[in-house]
């Protein structure tokens, strides 16, 4: 697993590397949340499982070398709990961005990291439904929502002046099952 890191954390070292002219490049890493508990009908707020507790701990693992001065996450706990260890490690909290319904949720997210980019490296912790848009509207690729037993992706973006976002897809933590990448259909 560390093995498909690498080039994450080489990628790191050369951002905080870089001459003083280029540190205003920024990494925005963007995550799903970590799995939920099993819960009683209705509670659209659970906690992380277990499992999804062991795979916050993962993400601190996989960003190990990066500081980070920003993350940002919904007004959802399982949000604040998958971004908890990389935020206890930078010493910060976690910025807040309501979970409203399509472009303006996004809209929001974008404005939010935007408002670190060139100064600040910026977690984003997301949803199913969110993640892809916020990679789009970031400048990465058009992505399909995730399926609900994909939690393994992680999405870099590096922001340097006067250039593209650079785009990575990397996975951290436990593989997610055979066959989660396809999502049943809508009812």
């Amino acid at each position: 697993m560390r093995t498909l890191l690498r080039p994450l954390l080489i990628l790191a070292a050369l951002v905080a590397a870089a001459p003083l002219a280029a540190q205003d490049s920024t990494i925005v890493v963007v995550v799903r949340h970590a799995e939920k508990a099993v819960v009683e009908a209705g509670n659209n707020d659970p906690p992380l499982s277990e499992a999804g507790e062991a795979r916050a701990v993962a993400l601190l693992e996989a960003l190990e070398g990066i500081n980070f001065d920003a993350a940002i996450g919904t007004d959802r706990q399982r949000t604040h709990a998958t971004a908890g260890p990389v935020t206890l490690a930078n010493g910060l909290g976690s910025e807040v961005v309501s979970l409203r319904h399509g472009a303006a949720h996004v809209d929001s997210v974008v404005a939010a990291v935007r408002r670190h980019v060139g100064r600040h490296n910026v977690l984003v912790v997301g949803h199913s439904n969110t993640v892809p848009a916020i990679v789009h509207a970031l400048g990465g690729p058009r992505l399909p929502d995730l399926c609900e037993a994909q939690y393994s992706n992680l999405y870099i973006l590096v922001f340097k002046p006067g250039a593209e976002p650079r785009y990575e897809h990397r996975t951290y933590g436990a593989p997610d099952p055979q066959g989660a990448d396809v999502c049943p259909p809508h009812p």
